[in-house]
Parts: structure tokens; sequence; C-alpha cells
């Protein structure tokens, strides 16, 4: 399915399992979205890169640009709108206040809305930043024979705050987040390698086993997303988030911060392997 005539009409009660996701054009899963369809993203439109948003006022646009570049494991831009824009180059056509499943909106920190549209929130001097998402090298390990526990299981990623701190940058400061995904304690060292090549949508893991090391109580219960479980022989392994940039906005209370819904993505028109180095 390479085209939005092909989808079949969508709505918010279109089932996404009807969609044939992975098989859509990142143009139709967008309008999917803009026309209502809320659903988390894994697996959609296969072999192109999906991505996190963060979008502040400009004032504040220099901090979440500092933030970053001080913290790229955990927020690699792919890109960056001025300030006003609503498209650019990784959403040709698209806009970027409709074409998110979901959205998360904050006012001093506090979450305040999680609206399926922004355009009732915007304003000419937001800036979006468009940040690397490890949705992009699931498809890699699925071809490497590692399988992607949350799309199994139909849920949304895990992601839990640490208790390891960013590198503050301005007024923005605050905790890595991770997603987790299960893998088997045999290929661990295979899911290191794959994902290792993709240094531009976090790349290889930031922590392999023990979750307490890194100031996780619970594994069934993720800060953001839905739990998975975990069979016998499999090890949790934890790979930097792009939701970093919303647990800095929670600690650092700027007046306005407007993020994706955690791992409801932008699916951009970018390439997965774009972002794969030799």
């Amino acid at each position: 399915m390479e085209n939005l005539a092909d989808a079949p009409a969508a709505g918010p009660a279109q089932d996404p399992a009807a969609l044939n996701p992975a098989g859509l054009s990142p143009a139709a899963a967008r309008a999917l979205f803009r026309d209502g369809l809320v659903t988390p993203t894994a697996g959609w439109s296969a072999g192109y890169a999906q991505a996190n948003l963060i979008i502040v006022p400009k004032a504040q646009a220099f901090d979440v640009l500092l933030f970053a570049q001080r913290n790229p494991k955990s927020c690699p831009i792919l890109g960056v709108l001025d300030a006003g824009e609503t498209a650019g180059p990784l959403l040709a056509g698209g806009d970027i206040r409709t074409d998110v499943p979901r959205y998360t909106v904050y006012e001093d920190g506090v979450k305040v809305a999680d609206p399926t549209d922004i355009s009732g929130y915007w304003r000419d001097d937001l800036v979006t930043f468009i940040v690397g998402c490890s949705f992009t090298f699931e498809a890699a390990l699925q071809e490497g024979g590692i399988r992607i526990a949350h799309i199994d299981q139909g849920t949304n990623v895990p992601m839990y705050r640490t208790s390891v701190r960013c590198e503050p940058a301005g007024a923005m400061a605050g905790p890595l987040v991770v997603s987790m995904r299960p893998v088997p304690a045999s290929q661990v060292a295979d899911a290191v390698r794959i994902t290792s090549r993709y240094p531009a949508v976090h790349g290889a893991p930031v922590h392999v086993g023990n979750p307490a090391e890194i100031g996780i109580t619970d594994l069934g219960r993720p800060d953001f997303g839905e739990p998975v479980r975990i069979a016998d022989g499999y090890v949790p392994v934890f790979w930097a988030c792009g939701v970093t940039p919303q647990a800095a906005v929670m600690e650092s209370k700027p007046a306005l911060a407007i993020g994706h819904a955690p791992g409801h993505m932008l699916i951009t028109d970018a390439r997965d392997s774009s972002y794969l180095v030799p």
C-alpha cells in the first residue's frame, strides 16, 4: 500500500490492524492521523524513520538546542522547523500540528491536555525540534531475528525515568528517560551491534540487565507507555529515549511546551537507511 488512495477511510474508530500499517507510506499514515486515527506507531510505515517532537517558544529554543547538543544520546536532532513553520523536508506537504496521532501539551511543566490536533495551541513563535526515535531501528532488529515485545503484544513501548541525570543547559534540566525491550540473553550482543549502527536514532543501549542500577524499581510500572511481558531467558535492554526532553520540561517548567504523546510518533519521509552508518 503506497498511497492514500489505497488506504481505507479512517476516523477515530478505525481499526489500525485493518490498515496494514507497515505497508503505508508516511504521507498516507500522516493523513490517517490528521483524520483522527489514534494509535501507537511502532511497526508503521516500514522502512521510514519515526521521530519525537519537542515544540517550544522561540525564547526557549536555544536552551532546548543546547540541551540536545549536550545530551546527543537521548536527544539526537534530525531537523528543526523555524518559528511558526508547520512543515519541512521530513514531512513534505504535511502539518506538524495535525500529523501525529496524539500530542502532549504542558503549561508550567504540568500536562494540561493530550489532543490529537494542536492547531488551537499554535503560535507564530513556536519552534519545532524533530528528534530521532528508536522505533527507527526496530525493523533492523527484527531482520536480525530479534522479536519486539511491544509489537508482538500489541502495546505501547514501556519507557522509564531513570536516576541518571542529563547534562543541564540553561533552564533545561532533567533525568534520562529510557525505552525498554526484552531481548533473549543469547541475542543481546546482536542487539547492541545492530542498534549501534543507528547513532542518529539513539544508537546502542545505555544499559543492559538490572534496572535498579539506573533507578528503575518496577518494570511493571513504566512512567510512559505500557508494560510488556518478559519471558524466561530474556534480559531487559534499555535505550535512551526521545521523551527525555519532555521529562526536562516537567522539571524545568517553561510556560508552554508541546511534545508527541509517548509512543505516538511523527512518521517522517526519511528512510531508515539514511541513518545507518557502515
